[in-house]
């Protein structure tokens, strides 16, 4: 029973957190990614493509702070409506109620190490050739009506309207230039494209238009007026995506563990490397320690309903995902060794955690921030003081 209705309160606060973490991420992106994609004339469905390669990354970050807020606050209820200390009395220590929490704690840590190490290099790397494929034209490019489009290198195009889904154009101007010195310009009252057999050549037709052109051995321009004229333009080639593995961050990591430490690699290249590794395995074990330090932070002093300790941990996980991309910095630029650079603060942090779960766990009415929450106390009395104190303002 008191597992269920852990798991129960364990639950709700977690989902909740993680979902709206993750769409506080997507609706950030979103915006910025519907602007790079409208500027560079590709289609809008391929915003949706990018974002859900951002979901993983978006996850691993979320899932952390899904998983700490869930326990703190389901131990934070049980503590401030005395169920807590019925439990205690009788006999149900903390240790007998950390089952649950770890429960959820090592599945989402393997959840975790899955994403962070297969799923987003994966998703990363796609993401990137998305955006690649999207500067390059490989996507498609969008024509805008009462604008100069520069198609390639050598075509320049302006439509003054569009109809029937873009199958129909309407006030045409067109310049290719073929070779040096060649330049075909034209007009067309309307016109379209075609496909034909060969994928590297479409057809544009055009309609009641004239068609001007000029070559440095004619005396003149040549001018041409036509009911209709196929004018085939050649595709300009489109470069290739690069192969995966430029950056570390788009290896999985086991690929980027043999990258770190293989001796036939240059000490530049090892030191990105191991940097990377041990950044994603103290990003995923961390989460191991967010049981004891959601219950130690989770209990607020007696006769109190103080949420110092939400705060406080918010902070101390942010914190410590800024020291490990700093030590990953670090590490790799060969400045510190990448071991020391990214376990050290792991090792303080477990020892700080351990210290701060031994308070509340086995002293009596320990409280690990009690310093801090009398801080806040004094200040927020301060406060209310000075408050009171302050002379009203005048009627007019």
């Amino acid at each position: 029973m008191i597992d269920r209705y852990l798991a129960r309160s364990i639950a709700v606060p977690l989902i909740g957190t993680l979902v709206l973490a993750s769409m506080l991420f997507v609706l950030d992106k979103m915006l910025r990614l519907f602007s790079f994609v409208i500027d560079a004339g590709g289609p809008v469905s391929v915003v949706w493509q990018m974002l859900a390669n951002l979901l993983p990354e978006y996850f691993a970050l979320g899932i952390p702070i899904g998983l700490l807020l869930g326990i703190l606050l389901a131990f934070r209820k049980l503590a401030t409506t005395s169920e807590l200390d019925a439990m205690r009395g009788i006999g149900i220590g903390f240790g007998r109620l950390l089952r649950v929490p770890y429960f959820y704690a090592v599945a989402l840590t393997l959840l975790n190490l899955g994403i962070v190490g297969y799923i987003e290099p994966w998703a990363r790397y796609r993401y990137e050739r998305l955006r690649f494929d999207l500067q390059s034209g490989a996507l498609g490019a969008a024509i805008k009506v009462g604008e100069f489009n520069r198609l390639g290198k050598r075509m320049i195009l302006r439509i003054e309207g569009s109809e029937k889904d873009g199958t129909k154009l309407r006030g045409i101007f067109l310049q290719v230039d073929e070779k040096p010195g060649s330049t075909v310009a034209a007009t067309a009252e309307e016109g379209r494209f075609l496909a034909t057999d060969d994928p590297n050549t479409i057809l544009f037709r055009l309609k009641k238009g004239r068609l001007v052109q000029q070559m440095d051995k004619f005396a003149a321009p040549r001018s041409l007026a036509f009911d209709s004229y196929d004018l085939p333009i050649n595709i300009p080639a489109i470069d290739k995506f690069r192969g995966r593995g430029k950056n570390e961050d788009e290896l999985t990591l086991i690929e980027v563990f043999r990258r770190g430490y293989s001796h036939r690699l240059a000490a530049d290249d090892r030191n990105r490397a191991q940097a990377n590794t041990n950044y994603r395995l103290v990003e995923a074990l961390m989460m191991l320690m967010l049981p004891l330090l959601a219950i130690a932070l989770a209990v607020p002093p007696k006769r109190s309903t103080s949420s110092l300790g939400i705060f406080v941990a918010i902070v101390m996980v942010v914190t410590y995902h800024k020291i490990n991309q700093y030590g990953e910095q670090m590490g790799a630029q060969g400045r510190i060794d990448p071991l020391i650079a990214l376990w050290g603060p792991f090792l303080a942090l477990l020892a700080l955690i351990a210290w701060m779960y031994h308070v509340v766990a086995h002293r009596p009415g320990g409280q690990p921030i009690g310093a801090l929450e009398r801080f806040f106390a004094k200040a927020g009395k301060l406060l209310k003081h000075f408050a009171k104190r302050r002379p009203p303002t005048p009627a007019p």
